[in-house]
């Protein structure tokens, strides 16, 4: 067999068998196969598509690349939960505390942005002394002493996987709805969780545009779960704007942080942590009734056991949890523009995608794994759809250490809002939610 063959293969629309995806990861690990040959068949494999039962194999492969965590000292129940990728999205911060002050084991394993989608990982880097670059073996005692960890995806955890999620994204190949599936169950199975809530994206924001096409990935997410023998619940939400008002790591995690303290009661960011953590707790039947778990989830934030169980977090991760009080702890920007709103009305949207460029201008992402990104920038968006805007009233806030670039990002910034005399409809953030039992007919 040569790699060559499958790429001609796969170039021509067939379907690779069991024997065929298990050579091809091989020969990612061994070296056999070039980057270029897998680039090569990664965008073949873009256009032709992949089976279900071809993502299956493929998202089993992956698993198997490297070494598996096992959590049978917790008798096996370890909730995961995991983004496709958007902008401001932050509620890993908020929920991974909220479901372990609840007593619920959530090990999360995160991976460091790409392109226009910002990682778990480098947001918690911004916390002076934060450390994610964790071993196995610390991941499983930590779950087991403190119920939580956010770690990067440990080098040994589905290693083939990490190494096509840097050709991915340099290849214009990430958006694959088979590659998404297998990208996402493989780390997951990998990483020992028995329960995982997958957020899928869709919008400006997002790899996926449409919510249909959203559905269509959380359908086959949700497949290979089963066909794997995972609990897995896929959850279609909106990214047609950013998540919360920060986009940019320091940022973010600050507004995770007013969350946990209670002082963020409503909003997106509270609707889908609370939505989130509401779902894994009644599939993990802890309660029956959505009324009784969100009144339960709100006690654990204002009685102070939630940001306690995150003060908890950052200190065994050797953070500075000082932090949570300090935010003059942070390393700061330079300079801090509040852009003015050019006209008077309501905001009709915010384009996440628009946003997103201007964080990336301002140096807050980067294009490849070993690009290095500032922590300390972003966008503040004082004003959220469905708001109004007086003419002259600050409307974003720009973070930056540079000004040429905060010049080109407040262009970005002033063509991402739209305003209007109307006030717009608030549509639900969350589409359609997926489950494995709702999917016999897929």
């Amino acid at each position: 067999m040569k790699f060559v063959d499958l790429i001609e293969r796969k170039k021509q629309g067939c379907v690779h068998s069991r024997e065929e995806i298990c050579y091809i990861v091989n020969s990612i690990m061994n070296g056999e196969a070039y980057d270029y040959q897998i680039s090569a068949w990664l965008m073949a494999m873009y256009f032709k598509g992949m089976t279900e039962q071809e993502t299956s194999y493929f998202t089993e492969a992956l698993a198997n690349s490297g070494k598996t965590i096992d959590f049978e000292e917790l008798k096996g129940l370890i909730v995961d939960k995991h983004s496709t990728g958007g902008v401001g999205d932050k509620v890993t911060i908020t929920l991974v505390p909220l479901l372990a002050a609840a007593g619920v084991p959530v090990a999360k394993l995160a991976d460091r942005g790409l392109g226009h989608s910002a990682g778990t990982v480098d947001k918690l880097e911004s916390i002076p002394g934060f450390n994610t670059e964790l071993e196995i073996s610390s991941i499983v005692k930590q779950v087991k002493e403190i119920s939580a960890v956010i770690a990067s995806q440990a080098k040994d955890i589905a290693p083939a996987d990490k190494k096509l999620y840097v050709l991915r994204n340099t290849t214009a190949t990430a958006d694959s709805e088979a590659m998404l599936a297998a990208s996402i169950v493989s780390k997951k199975i990998a990483s020992g969780a028995s329960h995982i809530i997958i957020d899928v994206k869709y919008g400006s924001g997002a790899f996926m545009k449409t919510a249909e096409d959203a559905v269509q990935l959380s359908k086959r997410i949700v497949k290979i779960g089963r066909y794997l023998d995972k609990s897995i619940t896929a959850v279609v939400t909106s990214m047609e704007e950013p998540l919360g008002r920060a986009v940019g790591h320091a940022l973010e995690v600050i507004e995770a942080i007013e969350f946990l303290k209670g002082n963020i009661t409503s909003g997106d960011l509270a609707e889908l942590t609370y939505s989130f953590a509401s779902i894994i707790l009644m599939q993990l039947r802890y309660y029956d009734n959505e009324a009784e778990v969100r009144n339960y989830l709100k006690s654990l934030i204002e009685s102070g056991k939630a940001i306690e169980k995150f003060k908890e977090l950052i200190s065994v991760q050797g953070g500075d949890v000082e932090i949570i009080d300090n935010y003059d702890k942070f390393n700061l920007p330079t300079f801090k523009i509040e852009c003015e709103s050019k006209k008077g009305g309501y905001v009709q949207n915010i384009n996440a995608c628009e946003i997103a460029n201007a964080l990336g201008v301002l140096g807050g992402s980067r294009e490849s794994a070993t690009g290095r990104i500032d922590h300390s920038v972003g966008v503040y968006l004082n004003k959220k759809s469905g708001e109004y805007v007086n003419k002259g009233e600050t409307l974003y806030t720009i973070y930056s250490n540079d000004e040429e670039s905060t010049r080109i990002a407040q262009r970005l910034c002033d063509g991402a809002f739209s305003i209007n005399d109307s006030k717009p409809a608030q549509n639900g953030l969350i589409y359609e939610i997926v489950k494995t039992d709702e999917d016999d007919d897929v």
